[in-house]
């Protein structure tokens, strides 16, 4: 571990875990981000795939001309109830239009990935544009254009990691298969995994044993930082004449 790590993480632990969109706050594990295309989606490898891909295209981009576009209407770390009331509303609508338009850019590209498989997605598909996951800095203050794009990329892929993880055993568990590839042929160990409900149960139980893990991994970055701030401290002491 590097020591500017290290001290990162002893300063304040909480905020380097926060910064950390794939495990250790991963937004749908630690923030019930995107739950509805993803129970009722993401069936399949294949679904959980195109709506990767999907989310991909749509995140960061928008997220980016939102940044400059939010500028219209600047919302203060510490607004008043007037305030809010008075921006919330049109920062809403800037977010959704946003990432309205940028859909209508995204959809052609992702037609000619998957052409007719896109049609399984449903309504959910369109319903990106209001989701969230691509949404929710519309009450939040105002970040950085590097902020916008390294947060919109980390995003991205601690949902795409969700996605596919559950599209997969949800594949399966109800069809024996993954991206349609046999794996335990004749056996289906759980119909119900390829509906809503299967998809809630499966994700309480991943997001339970994923909360679980990432309580002990930061416990284990926290001593081991301060192992090595000791280990250097003594070091130094050492060295000094």
């Amino acid at each position: 571990m590097k020591q500017q790590k290290a001290e990162k993480i002893l300063r304040d632990p909480g905020r380097y875990a926060h910064h950390d969109r794939i495990f250790l706050n991963n937004p749908v594990i630690m923030q019930g981000m995107g739950l509805a295309p993803l129970v009722v989606l993401a069936t399949s490898g294949r679904n959980a795939l195109m709506l990767a891909v999907a989310v991909a295209l749509l995140l960061t981009p928008s997220r980016v001309i939102s940044f400059f576009l939010s500028k219209l209407v600047p919302l203060e770390e510490n607004a008043s109830e007037e305030e809010l009331r008075a921006k919330l509303l049109p920062r809403g609508l800037l977010y959704c239009g946003t990432a309205a338009v940028v859909y209508l850019a995204v959809y052609p590209i992702l037609d000619h990935l998957f052409g007719v498989e896109l049609l399984t997605l449903g309504i959910y598909l369109p319903m990106l544009v209001v989701e969230p996951l691509l949404i929710y800095r519309y009450g939040r203050v105002q970040e950085t254009p590097r902020k916008a794009v390294s947060k919109g990329l980390r995003v991205t892929v601690g949902y795409a990691v969700v996605l596919l993880l559950v599209g997969c055993i949800r594949e399966w568990l109800s069809t024996g298969a993954v991206f349609g590839v046999a794996v335990t042929a004749n056996t289906i160990l759980m119909p119900l995994a390829s509906m809503p409900a299967g998809g809630f149960i499966l994700l309480g139980v991943i997001s339970a044993v994923w909360r679980a893990l990432a309580a002990r991994y930061r416990a284990f970055l926290t001593n081991e930082a301060h192992s090595h701030i000791i280990v250097n401290q003594q070091k130094e002491a050492r060295g000094k004449p």
